[in-house]
C-alpha cells in the first residue's frame, strides 16, 4: 500500500480496530487511521436517507428498513459493525448525514466553527473517533503547522477589545467562549484529507493526554452532495 498517510509523522496506521483502540498516541503521532478499503454503495444510503435537518442524526433502525441491493446492503453492514465495535467499546457513535453545519458569524475576525481548524477538548480521557463513508473528508494539519488563533496579534487585538474585562480574567475567557481551540494554517501549509471509509482516532486535549491534541477541521461540502460521517 502506498499512500502520503504512511508516511506522514503525525500518523500511525492500523490495521484493525483492537489495534485503532490499543495503540498509544507518542510523540508526534496524535492520529491514528484504520486504513480500510469499503466495499458497498455508500451513495445508496446517502441516496435513501431523509435529510430533516442540515445535520440528521441517522439510527440503526434508519438503516435497517432501507430496501437496498447488494451493494447497499454491504455497505449497511459495514456501518453496524462499525457502530457497534465502537458501542462495545464504552464510545457513544453518532452516525449524520449533512448537508452543512452551521457558519459562526458572529465576529468578523475570527471563527470558531467547525470549519475552522480546531481541537477538540474533554475533562475526561477520551479521544475522537470519525469515519467519512460518502461525500467529502475531514483535514488534519501537524501542530507545528498552526498557530493558536489567539496568539496572532491583530486577532489577538480584537479579542482583548471584546473582552474589555479585568487583564487577570482574559485567559478565562479565551476558554469560555472556546478562542483558545481554534488555529489558524502557517502560510504554505499542506492539510492532509483524512479520505473515505478510514476509521481514524484522534486526540483530544484533556489532563491526561500524553501528546498535542490533533488539529482538525471539518470540509466545505460539494454542491448538491451530502455527506453521510460517523462521528464520536
Amino acid at each position: 500500500m502506498s499512500h502520503p498517510f504512511f508516511a506522514h509523522k503525525q500518523i500511525g496506521i492500523v490495521s484493525t480496530f483492537s489495534q485503532l483502540i490499543s495503540t498509544d498516541f507518542k510523540d508526534e503521532k496524535n492520529a491514528l487511521c484504520w486504513y480500510r478499503n469499503l466495499e458497498g454503495d455508500f451513495k445508496e444510503l446517502v441516496d435513501q436517507l431523509q435529510l430533516k435537518e442540515n445535520v440528521t442524526e441517522v439510527t440503526a433502525n434508519d438503516l435497517l428498513v432501507l430496501q437496498l441491493s447488494e451493494q447497499g446492503n454491504a455497505a449497511r453492514a459495514i456501518i453496524l459493525n462499525d457502530l457497534q465495535l465502537l458501542t462495545d467499546f464504552g464510545a457513544a457513535p453518532v452516525l449524520n448525514l449533512l448537508k452543512c453545519y452551521e457558519r459562526d458569524d458572529a465576529f468578523d475576525f475570527i471563527a470558531t466553527d467547525v470549519y475552522s481548524y480546531h481541537v477538540d477538548r474533554s475533562p475526561i480521557a477520551t479521544d475522537t473517533f470519525l469515519c467519512t463513508y460518502h461525500g467529502t473528508a475531514s483535514d488534519i494539519i501537524a501542530n507545528e503547522d498552526a498557530l493558536p488563533k489567539m496568539l496572532v496579534p491583530e486577532i489577538r487585538a480584537q479579542l482583548k477589545a471584546l473582552h474589555d474585562g479585568p487583564a487577570a480574567e482574559f485567559e478565562d475567557f479565551l476558554k469560555d467562549y472556546y478562542f483558545d481551540l481554534h488555529y489558524q494554517a502557517q502560510p504554505n501549509t499542506t492539510p492532509t484529507n483524512l479520505g473515505v471509509g478510514h476509521l481514524w482516532r484522534l486526540a483530544v486535549d484533556h489532563p491526561t493526554q500524553q501528546v498535542p491534541p490533533c488539529i482538525h477541521r471539518a470540509p466545505i461540502e460539494r454542491d448538491g452532495e451530502y455527506r453521510l460521517l460517523l462521528i464520536c
